[in-house]
């Protein structure tokens, strides 16, 4: 199998990795338009890299986007081929020192909107605001739609502007006195690659999922295990990732509808993509569970990724976890505990992991999970970690090299210790809770409890993903 182009971080790219090559050059990778990347807090610096190995220099611009220059084509590109990022953003204009309305008014009017919005188009604004004297989300969208319809009715000479189809998203964000206008060309997230319609409990997100593999540096003449697959994300992702599968092939995006884009653009980019995907003979990816549904859901959304040959799912406790494989690769999002019946269990699974990955020493492993004393449970020390966001739960991937038979001299690698080894963690953020045993009664009327704050947050969850706020709290007054 021809790996050619594959490196360790996984940003593997139609082009290959030589970023100035001919295909590159001729790929259209600068242009006058400047383009966001919207990503989750701490994965900046993969999409920085997807972007490099795209042909595109990529800046951090804020916490949560990276800032490049490219043409129309960089936009159908970077829809298609960004793993780790959540949505792609034109930048159409921006102020340091927005502190009024008519500023914001002014900045908004002085925006071609002729060049990007057709006639007949629905705009919808959307807007944010962080400590900024324009603290009203809501004035500053009617602002931003007001200004944006009396440019249009002056560039169009007319007094109304018709709203029918395509929709297209603006989004005006204020944060402390800059304001920034961005038109979004992604419309869903990008984790929603088209193959995964079916899911099972606390799905992971597919971006999240191929940001784990890549932070692994997992390659693909490694063999590769989740020992907690769920659905299948982790395994698949990184099937996708070995395949060099483009991974919104499957899907559309909103700005495959605009008039602003030729249609053969899009076209050309899919058929680089499509030329682009590598055979699969000799990967050796696997994934495990206990439940028998989600497996079954795990090899439907495989077949959907077109990598069902690729990946094997299995029937397996974690305890039996094993492999004749004197070295390999462990990603995985074990079960944290979301119901209190649950937690003993879970308690369990991870105080058996110090034995479980002592067993497989040549295999690096990389572990999310919640626990901010995942260390001491294991009693080792990751060589490397890694703030991320599981929705809005905070969570810490931890990393642990394995040994290498292969480099002579090299130190006896760690092992994992367990409790026993008295570990202090040094990436504990704060003193664990007393463990409490509570009577059975209890546990009911938890969980009960639980169940109600569970019901409140779905109904606030899509109110939530709206105003794009990712911290709250929910209530029950009773």
């Amino acid at each position: 199998m021809n790996y050619d182009g594959r490196v360790n971080d996984g940003a593997m790219t139609p082009a290959g990795e030589a970023a100035g090559d001919e295909a590159a050059r001729g790929a259209g990778m600068t242009g006058d338009l400047d383009l966001l990347v919207a990503a989750r807090s701490g994965l900046e610096s993969l999409v920085k890299r997807e972007l490099s190995r795209l042909g595109y220099e990529g800046r951090g611009a804020q916490p949560g986007r990276v800032l490049f220059r490219g043409d129309l084509r960089a936009i159908a590109r970077t829809n298609l081929w960004l793993r780790t990022a959540d949505r792609v953003l034109v930048r159409l204009a921006r102020l340091e020192g927005c502190r009024d309305f008519d500023a914001l008014f002014d900045l908004a009017e002085g925006v071609d909107w002729a060049r990007w919005v057709p006639r007949g188009a629905s705009i919808h604004v959307r807007g944010r605001s962080l400590k900024s004297q324009l603290s009203s989300a809501p004035a500053c969208q009617k602002t931003v739609k007001k200004a944006l319809i009396e440019k249009l009715k002056a560039q169009w000479d007319t007094q109304t502007v018709e709203e029918s189809e395509p929709v297209m998203v603006v989004e005006i964000e204020m944060l402390g006195d800059a304001a920034t206008i961005t038109l979004d060309t992604t419309g869903p997230s990008l984790h929603k690659r088209g193959y995964r319609n079916l899911v099972g409990e606390a799905p992971l997100k597919e971006n999240l999922a191929a940001a784990m593999v890549m932070l692994s540096e997992w390659s693909p003449e490694r063999p590769f295990i989740d020992p907690f697959c769920g659905s299948g994300t982790i395994p698949i992702e990184a099937a996708m990732l070995a395949r060099n599968i483009a991974p919104g092939m499957a899907r559309r995006f909103d700005a495959e509808n605009w008039t602003a884009i030729e249609k053969s653009t899009w076209v050309a980019a899919r058929g680089e993509a499509r030329e682009a995907v590598l055979s699969g003979g000799g990967l050796s990816i696997a994934g495990y569970d206990i439940d028998d549904d989600v497996l079954t859901l795990a090899r439907q959304h495989a077949e959907r990724a077109g990598v069902a040959a690729d990946v094997h799912f299995q029937r397996r406790p974690f305890e039996q976890l094993s492999s004749s494989r004197s070295g390999g690769t462990i990603v995985t999002n074990p079960p944290w505990g979301e119901r209190l019946t649950d937690r003993v269990a879970i308690a369990r699974t991870y105080e058996s992991m110090a034995e479980v990955f002592n067993r497989l020493p040549g295999w690096s492993v990389s572990v999310l999970t919640p626990r901010t004393d995942f260390e001491e449970v294991v009693g080792r020390i990751a060589e490397r970690r890694r703030k991320l966001h599981n929705g809005t739960i905070e969570c810490t991937l931890y990393m642990f090299d394995g040994a290498s038979s292969s480099i002579p001299d090299e130190p006896a690698a760690a092992t994992f210790s367990g409790r026993a080894g008295k570990v202090e963690a040094p990436a504990a953020a704060r003193p664990q809770s007393p463990r409490v045993e509570l009577a059975e009664r209890t546990l009911r009327q938890a969980e009960l409890f639980s169940n109600r704050l569970a019901t409140r947050l779905k109904h606030l969850r899509k109110w939530a993903a709206r105003e794009e706020i990712t911290c709250y709290r929910v209530y029950d007054r009773d």
